[in-house]
C-alpha cells in the first residue's frame, strides 16, 4: 500500500514515521496542499492523506480516481473540505480521525481565554521592554461567570470539565443534547444572551455556517468574550470585526479563520497578509489569533498518525471501516 500525505510539515512526518514502524507502508510526504493542481502528484498511490486546508472537491476526486487512488484518509476530525458523498459515489471511501486528543483543543481554548481576559500578551510585551506598569491590565475572574459551550462532543465535554474546574456556570447548546451532570442545556439564543464567555466546539456544516453573525453578535452581552477553536466558517469574520470596532463584544480569541487556507501553516512574515479582514483582526488589542494549533500536542500527533494508519489497515484487509465518513 502506497500512501501520499499532502500538506506535510516536519512534525507530521516525524510522528507518521514513528507510527509506521508497526505497519511498514510506503509513505510519501508532500509539502503542497491537495487541490486540483496538485492531485496528479498522487499518481500510483492507493491512499491520499489530506489535511484540513486541502480541497477535495469533485474535480480533485475525479483526478484521484484517474490516478488510481482507492481511499481518502483524512488526518483530521473535520471533513467539511471533502465532498465525501461524491467520493463514495465514485467508489472511494473517506475515513477520518474522529478523536485524537480532545483535551488538546479544549485546553488550548482556555489558554486563549486566559490570555485574553488577563491581557497576558500585552503584559508580556511590556515586561520585555522593562515596562512594569499595571495600568490598562485589569482582567476578569472566570470564577462565577457563565460559560456558553456550543457543541457537547468529546472536545466540548473536555471543555465543560475545565470550565467547572474554574467554578463557572455552564450553559450548553447542541442539536442533540445529552445528560451531563452540572450542565444546563438550552437553545442557542438563550446561551448567547446569558453567557460571559461563548466558546465553539462544533463541526462546520452547511446548516451552521456563520452561526455567529451580525444578528447573533448583537444578542450577546457587551462584555462577552468569544472563543473559536473549531472551524473558521462558524463565524462571519467581517461581522466579528465590526462588532469589535463598535465595542459590541469585549474580545475574541481565534485558533481558526474562515479564509485561513493558504495563510495558516505558512510563514507570511516577509510579504504580510493580503487578507484585509484578518490583518485588521490581528491588529486589534482585544483579539488573539493562533494559527490552527489547538490540536498540536505530542499526544494528539501520535494519535492522529496511529489512527490514520489503522484506518488504512482496515481498508487493506477489507474490514468494516470504523471511522468512515457517511
Amino acid at each position: 500500500m502506497k500512501i501520499v500525505l499532502f500538506d506535510t510539515k516536519t512534525y507530521d512526518q516525524v510522528h507518521f514515521e514513528e507510527a509506521n514502524r508497526d505497519f511498514g507502508y510506503d509513505v510519501v510526504y508532500l509539502a503542497p496542499e491537495l487541490n486540483s493542481h496538485t492531485a496528479v502528484m498522487a499518481s500510483g498511490a492507493d491512499v491520499v492523506c489530506p489535511f484540513v486546508n486541502c480541497t477535495v472537491d469533485k474535480k480533485v476526486i475525479d483526478i484521484l480516481k484517474k490516478e488510481g487512488v482507492r481511499l481518502i484518509a483524512l488526518r483530521s476530525a473535520g471533513f467539511n473540505n471533502v465532498d465525501y458523498r461524491y467520493a463514495e459515489s465514485q467508489g472511494i471511501p473517506v475515513v477520518r480521525v474522529p478523536a485524537y486528543s480532545p483535551h488538546a483543543v479544549a485546553e488550548h481554548s482556555f489558554a486563549l481565554l486566559l490570555a485574553l481576559v488577563r491581557k497576558l500578551t500585552h503584559a508580556y510585551v511590556r515586561t520585555r521592554e522593562f515596562n512594569f506598569s499595571l495600568s490598562g491590565l485589569v482582567g476578569m475572574d472566570l470564577y462565577g461567570k457563565t460559560m456558553g459551550i456550543v457543541g457537547s462532543g468529546k472536545i466540548g465535554r473536555a471543555a465543560i470539565s475545565i470550565a467547572k474546574g474554574f467554578g463557572m456556570h455552564v450553559l450548553c447548546y447542541d442539536p442533540y443534547p445529552a445528560e451531563i451532570e452540572g450542565v444546563e442545556f438550552t437553545d442557542l439564543d438563550t446561551l448567547l444572551r446569558k453567557s460571559d464567555v461563548v466558546s465553539l466546539y462544533c463541526p462546520l456544516t452547511k446548516d451552521n455556517r456563520h452561526m455567529i453573525n451580525a444578528k447573533t453578535l448583537e444578542e450577546m452581552k457587551d462584555s462577552v468574550f468569544l472563543i473559536n477553536t473549531s472551524r473558521g466558517g462558524l463565524i462571519d469574520s467581517e461581522a466579528l470585526l465590526e462588532a469589535l470596532k463598535d465595542k459590541k463584544i469585549a474580545g475574541a480569541a481565534l485558533d481558526v479563520y474562515e479564509e485561513e487556507a493558504g495563510i495558516f501553516y505558512t510563514d507570511q512574515s516577509d510579504e504580510g497578509v493580503a487578507d484585509d479582514t484578518l490583518a485588521r483582526l490581528i491588529s486589534m488589542p482585544n483579539v488573539i489569533i493562533t494559527s490552527h494549533q489547538g490540536y498540536l500536542t505530542k499526544e494528539a500527533l501520535t494519535a492522529i498518525s496511529e489512527t490514520t494508519l489503522k484506518n488504512v489497515k482496515e481498508f487493506e484487509e477489507g474490514r468494516v471501516l470504523s471511522n468512515r465518513v457517511s
